[in-house]
């Protein structure tokens, strides 16, 4: 009896996605509870398995757009499993038969009348155009390709090398496209700066470093500070951790604080939120991040991990941006953007002293947020990261 595979949901917001890859393929025996393809949809990628056991025979291919509830694939439940179910080794080339580099390669190339200064440098260097393997559009032979192979540089058994190449836009990137563009044209977005001394952080995680680790399994990092900075400071500034329903004509006050924190992933940037941060100690907040962070590099993160958050923090300093201007992630109405730590040259009490200072960036809803909300807020982050104690102190 054949068993139809179809595209199952993962949420109310998603109606489609694209068939991202085939973990098995049409005449493998596939077990029941065993993974058989991923699809990529705007937000999430997830994995379908298999409901039971059986031949499989694939109705759809990789890169196609699907819907949800569509018919992807058929398993045969009463094939006979094999003695090996790990599907036969696809068979050798052919001895004649010519591989897809060699048919490529034999590939006819479009051909261009030179343009004056190739042939300008044809009859400079005496080289027959012929011969030459061209590099510009349609495999058009240029100047710089003629005098290449006329110094030796490039041979005429050399196919030309792809000047661009094409790839599909990924769901994600289609769907993270559209949110930033979204962002800047429905919002009033402002930045405001400041720099924060990472003295006491970095002086606390080098003094109980070890013994975090020995009591929570788990090592301390900085985000847990800023994320503690963030609901200290969204408590002392209500009016960022906010949103604005023009339509509706309301402002939506929240009164609870699940913080997302962008992670770079292969597919592009996701940002899981933090449940109930001002719930969590600074072990909680770590393990949150591990977890996260896990499930986005194996393309484990669901919907409900990324929705609802009130605020977002994004980290460019792991990647060596020293300052930027990060853009929100509607509709919230505030995100932080830390950055590299660098050791600086500043004022202390009268004195020059090398400190490592980080810059910090809040951009927000300049329609709903003020700038003196925005700046104070800002500055609270910093006294924070500047004096954890306040933390313990709850001040």
């Amino acid at each position: 009896m054949a068993t139809e595979i179809k595209v199952p949901s993962v949420g109310e917001s998603i109606s489609s996605g694209v068939l991202g890859k085939w973990k098995k393929n049409t005449g493998d025996y596939v077990r029941s509870g065993e993974v058989i393809l991923e699809v990529e949809t705007d937000k999430v990628t997830f994995e379908v398995t298999a409901e039971y056991a059986g031949l499989l025979t694939t109705l759809a291919k990789e890169g196609d757009t699907v819907d949800i509830g569509q018919v992807v694939a058929s398993i045969d439940t009463d094939a006979p499993a094999p003695e090996s179910i790990a599907g036969a080794p696809a068979p050798a080339p052919s001895a004649t038969a010519p591989t897809p580099a060699q048919a490529e390669a034999k590939k006819p190339v479009e051909t261009f009348a030179l343009s004056p200064a190739a042939r300008y440098a044809a009859a400079e260097t005496g080289v027959d155009v012929t011969q030459v393997p061209g590099t510009g559009k349609g495999g058009r032979v240029t100047k710089g390709d003629i005098r290449a192979f006329g110094s030796g540089a490039v041979s005429a058994s050399e196919p030309p090398k792809a000047r661009t190449t094409l790839r599909p836009l990924s769901p994600i990137r289609r769907k993270i496209a559209d949110r930033l563009v979204s962002a800047q044209q429905e919002a009033a977005i402002l930045t405001t700066f400041n720099e924060v001394d990472m003295t006491q952080v970095m002086a606390l995680r080098a003094k109980f470093g070890e013994r975090f680790l020995k009591s929570h399994n788990i090592k301390l990092g900085f985000m847990s500070f800023f994320v503690m900075a963030v609901v200290h400071a969204l408590k002392r500034v209500p009016g960022v951790n906010a949103q604005i329903d023009l339509e509706a004509g309301q402002i939506i006050q929240n009164h609870f604080y699940d913080i997302g924190v962008a992670v770079s992933t292969e597919k592009g940037l996701v940002v899981p939120v933090i449940r109930d941060a001002d719930k969590l100690d600074f072990a909680g907040v770590e393990k949150a991040l591990l977890a996260y962070a896990e499930k986005a590099r194996s393309g484990k993160l669901t919907l409900p991990d990324l929705e609802g958050g009130v605020f977002t923090i994004t980290n460019g300093g792991v990647f060596g941006s020293l300052l930027s201007t990060p853009i929100l992630n509607s509709p919230q109405s505030g995100i932080l953007g830390m950055h590299a730590i660098q050791d600086r040259p500043v004022a202390i009490q009268g004195r020059v002293e090398i400190r490592p200072m980080m810059y910090l960036a809040h951009s927000y809803d300049h329609r709903l947020v003020d700038g003196k909300e925005a700046v104070t807020f800002l500055v609270a982050v910093k006294e924070f990261i500047e004096n954890p104690a306040v933390a313990m102190l709850g001040c």
